[in-house]
């Protein structure tokens, strides 16, 4: 059995009611999901010996139309599918690791990354840098439809904030995605840690091993800056217009925006 999304990034794509994977309809192409293990979390965790769901999530990276898949690999976009367990990491919720995009050979950039929440409510936790002083930090609470930016070489994870039911997303990234962890991990996680408080509601604590900045939390935004235009699926942006997410693979083509960029 499966279940539509909340929202519809418009590709023939539901997910498992039994399994944290994807079913593609029709037309489309996409790998089974690779599971991320709780064995690969712990290093981002305040509590890495804790229990919890195993696998923590399914990511299907390159899906799509089969009509579209020649133009995604000559534009050097990867399109990605994810979903994340209900359940909690102790008192975490379910989340990814953090990193930062590794140099992709092809631009000599570390990517960016347009986040699409598809179902339930996630938090995209973003800070400037994977180094003793992390720079601005920014947790901002999306909900089916959001659409979120994280610029190049900012370190960043991605939060299932409601630990009752799934979470699931979609992502454009650079098909030469690769991701850094050594900065996150030297420094025992990223620089804020979510936890579950009292209802359920997400409290954040400091992590000791970076100097201490304050933490920004906030609902997404537009970014008419970018040419991204809000409304629409991400999918359905790219097959309007494929310039539109061009600044994914070709992260150059927005360099005076990042220096002051905001998620």
């Amino acid at each position: 059995m499966s279940s539509a999304l909340e929202f519809d990034p418009e590709l023939e794509l539901r997910i498992s009611d039994t399994a944290l994977t994807f079913e593609y309809g029709l037309g489309m192409f996409g790998p089974q999901p690779e599971m991320r293990r709780l064995d690969a979390i712990r290093p981002s965790l305040l509590d890495p010996h804790c229990a919890g769901p195993d696998p923590v999530y399914g990511i299907a990276m390159d899906i799509g139309r089969e009509q579209d898949r020649r133009s995604l690999e000559r534009r050097m976009l990867l399109f990605g599918a994810v979903i994340y367990a209900a359940g909690s990491l102790g008192d975490e919720p379910v989340r990814s690791q953090g990193h930062v995009h590794a140099i992709a050979a092809h631009s000599g950039w570390s990517p960016p990354e347009i986040f699409e929440i598809w179902s339930g409510t996630a938090i995209i936790y973003a800070q400037e840098r994977a180094a003793d002083d992390p720079g601005r930090c920014i947790a901002i609470t999306a909900r089916a439809g959001d659409q979120v930016i994280v610029a190049p070489g900012w370190a960043h994870c991605v939060i299932n904030a409601d630990r009752h039911r799934r979470m699931a997303f979609g992502a454009w990234c650079d098909r030469q995605y690769g991701f850094d962890y050594s900065g996150v991990r030297a420094h025992r996680g990223l620089a804020w840690f979510p936890k579950f408080g009292l209802n359920d509601a997400i409290e954040w604590t400091s992590n000791p091993h970076y100097m201490n900045r304050a933490l920004e939390q906030r609902s997404p935004r537009a970014y008419p800056e970018l040419g991204l235009k809000g409304g629409r699926s991400l999918y359905r942006q790219y097959l309007d217009d494929p310039e539109s997410v061009m600044f994914v693979p070709e992260p150059g083509r927005a360099a005076n925006e990042w220096p002051s960029f905001t998620p």
